[in-house]
């Protein structure tokens, strides 16, 4: 709840807020407008205390008593009433939720542990040829002067296809994925339409169904790729079968998501700021900071969510055990009170504690691969064309309420 309250301020609507079409569009004025009338708020309608400062985001994430378990939810989907209200809403949540974004604890870092070797410095190093190459392939099929959805032809194909190379998924899959991928990356959402959760509980099964058939056959012929890193992992008892199913299916489809967003809003940035485009076709050096600041400005992800797993105090809130807590990414990210001109997009800003990965001890496990993908995308598209222009008008994603990317950027590129 807000530290002030002025008697004069209507009630917030949250849901209906957050799934307006023009939030959807541009969130920021409005996220603006909340934030000045607190940083903590409470809606009564669904029990649920909204985030949209960045140091109170920032001592939540990190706090013991704040865990990402939603069978903890009080009121949530884990319950015999629920069950009996939505049967596939509850089958549903409850094929997403053995997975290690989903447990705390030890049951955290077991399945955090398996994949982490995976995801450290030098593994990145060795990985940047393959991801060079399917930049460089994706470059070449790029139509010179001519008009292109940017997001259909580089952002959405490149990180799929990387993670595919690290799963040793043929591309012949690709297709079926994204499909799965569109359907399940609405779990994020929190609230879905009955439509929604029918949609996505069949993309569940059916990629579940494809994993079960592909642990069959990489038994017989084992690899080095991650899927063989779980099958091992579940082969000697570290996870269970429905633990290595739902985490495959869970990094699939997070690793994807959120790399596309990541190159899709940062390429719209560039191209609403052809100066700092120009700054970093000259000197490359300026890369990192630039993605840091595409990550601030434009976050893949409108919420961030913990479940307090005791009573949490927080300005001055008591937040009980049970309560489902949501940082709003977007207000976070351009609090006036840690960022200076939080409304300006500054590639060199500099230092820049963007929370679009989370924090804590669920940090995204893949973040430093989504880094690596954007810098090998960007300076492959900078190297390779001299001109790259926006030529019709962006359209955002209005079908999520979570996940925030483009479905269409125009561009035409010159040589």
């Amino acid at each position: 709840m807000s530290k002030t309250k002025p008697e004069h301020q209507a009630p917030i609507d949250w849901w209906s807020t957050l799934s307006d079409l023009g939030f959807l569009t541009n969130p920021y004025p409005t996220l603006n407008r909340l934030q000045k009338r607190g940083t903590l708020h409470f809606d009564p309608e669904t029990n649920i205390y909204f985030v949209l400062g960045h140091d109170s985001f920032s001592r939540m994430v990190k706090a013991p008593q704040m865990g990402r378990d939603t069978r903890k939810w009080k009121g949530g989907w884990h319950s015999s009433e629920y069950r009996d209200r939505d049967p596939v809403g509850y089958e549903l949540y409850s094929g997403s939720q053995p997975q290690m974004i989903n447990c705390d604890g030890d049951d955290h870092a077991r399945m955090r542990a398996v994949y982490a070797p995976a995801f450290r410095a030098q593994m990145m190093s060795d990985l940047a040829p393959m991801i060079e190459a399917e930049s460089s392939r994706l470059i070449e099929q790029l139509p010179i002067g001519k008009t292109v959805n940017f997001i259909e032809a580089y952002a959405a194909p490149l990180p799929l296809r990387v993670l595919a190379n690290l799963f040793d998924i043929p591309p012949s899959m690709d297709t079926a994925i994204s499909k799965w991928s569109s359907a399940l990356i609405r779990l994020a959402d929190i609230m879905m339409s009955p439509q929604q959760k029918v949609e996505a509980l069949t993309a569940q099964n059916e990629f579940k169904a494809y994993l079960s058939e592909q642990i069959v056959l990489r038994r017989k012929k084992p690899g080095d790729s991650l899927m063989d890193v779980a099958i091992l992992a579940l082969d000697d008892g570290t996870l269970s079968e429905e633990e290595t199913l739902t985490n495959l299916v869970s990094m699939l489809i997070a690793g994807h998501e959120t790399t596309v967003t990541l190159i899709g809003n940062g390429m719209f940035l560039l191209l609403n700021n052809p100066d700092q485009m120009a700054t970093l076709r000259q000197d490359n050096s300026h890369m990192r900071n630039a993605i840091d600041e595409f990550l601030r400005f434009e976050p893949g992800g409108n919420m961030i969510l913990r479940i307090a797993l005791e009573d949490y105090e927080l300005e001055g809130t008591i937040i009980p055990a049970g309560a489902m807590v949501i940082g709003l990414i977007g207000a976070v990210n351009r609090d006036p009170n840690k960022f200076e001109n939080p409304d300006h997009f500054d590639m060199n800003r500099s230092p820049n504690p963007q929370y679009t990965f989370g924090g804590g001890p669920h940090v995204c496990i893949g973040a430093p691969l989504a880094r690596m993908e954007a810098h090998i995308a960007f300076s492959a598209l900078l190297e390779n064309f001299s001109t790259i222009k926006l030529v019709g008008k962006p359209e955002w994603r209005l079908d999520r309420l979570n996940a925030r990317g483009l479905s269409n950027l125009p561009v035409r590129v010159e040589v």
